[in-house]
């Protein structure tokens, strides 16, 4: 009975270790369930830990080969990263999505005026979210900008401080990525995405999510930050790839990747699926997952300096 016992804890997280390390990424329903991969990590460790206490030594042993496994793949998320010796001028990004339109306008114009941003980044913005926006004085403070609103999900921006050229869109099932090509007054040429694929939320939606998020350009060129709702942690493939093309995630730079930010609700399961990510030629400053009310999600703010 105990040998049975020890195997039926071990087994679970012995075969999601294997998974999240094998470069191979089923259907449904394994691309929502990853993202919980550091609370697994969690329990795999409770497992190795009753094993010890059965003393199955062979159970004991896939389970240790599990939590390290699982460790390498996470721990250093909390830890910060050397950053390379960029001395450019500095790059704030603010990245908000909207729920449909429905965040409170004055509480966000508030955090725009509170943390000054260079750039916003909007996901699911709707028509007469901006025209709220637009009435409360967005572009007093971002007097430039890049909108594609639309009804639903769909819609997104990007506001800034400077001026900006409208790049080609991104749209994949409804969902809309803007584009713009930011002339920063320290001589840099810098493209922002407002990233938002596809939510792989149910059976069939992989094919669009995964698409929307290779639809993304890769790092290389002229300087690139992603910046949006990824509906992606960083133990997605398609986020490991696009990682992997030469940008960095600010919040795993800055050894905040713990950090939820969604749901923005007390639930106690949060996952990091709003990033932005830098060219890894930027340094990456500071970061901060924020709060604003009447959304879904939780704002994220990177400080960047430019090579």
């Amino acid at each position: 009975m105990r040998n049975w016992l020890s195997w039926i804890m071990v087994t679970p997280f012995a075969a999601w270790a294997g998974l999240r390390l094998s470069g191979f990424e089923p259907d449904w329903p394994w691309v929502p369930v990853v993202a919980f991969t550091p609370y697994a990590a969690g329990l795999a460790v409770v497992a190795l830990g009753l094993a010890c206490a059965l003393r199955r030594w062979a159970a004991v042993a896939v389970a240790l080969a599990s939590v390290l496994a699982m460790a390498f793949a996470v721990l250093p998320r909390a830890l910060p990263d050397d950053v390379p010796a960029a001395r450019g001028p500095a790059l704030r990004v603010l990245a908000v999505n909207l729920m449909v339109g429905k965040a409170d306008t004055d509480a966000l114009t508030a955090l725009v005026g509170r943390t000054r941003p260079d750039v916003l980044a909007l996901q699911e913005l709707t028509p007469a979210a901006l025209r709220r926006l637009e009435a409360a004085g967005l572009r007093r403070t971002l007097p430039h900008a890049v909108t594609r609103p639309l009804n639903g999900v769909g819609g997104s921006a990007v506001y800034a401080r400077h001026p900006l050229e409208a790049g080609t869109a991104i749209n994949l099932g409804g969902f809309g990525q803007a584009r713009a090509w930011l002339a920063h007054p320290g001589g840099e040429r810098i493209e922002i995405v407002s990233v938002h694929p596809c939510a792989p939320s149910r059976h069939g939606r992989q094919p669009c999510w995964q698409a929307g998020l290779e639809a993304l350009p890769r790092a290389g060129g002229e300087l690139r930050v992603l910046a949006g709702d990824f509906n992606a942690t960083l133990d997605h493939l398609p986020m490991r790839d696009l990682l992997a093309s030469g940008y960095r995630d600010a919040a795993d730079v800055t050894g905040r990747g713990f950090q939820p930010t969604w749901p923005q609700s007390s639930a106690p399961l949060g996952v990091a699926i709003d990033h932005v990510l830098a060219d890894r030629r930027m340094a990456v400053r500071d970061f901060a997952v924020l709060g604003l009310p009447g959304t879904d999600h939780r704002p994220v703010l990177a400080e960047l300096s430019l090579p």
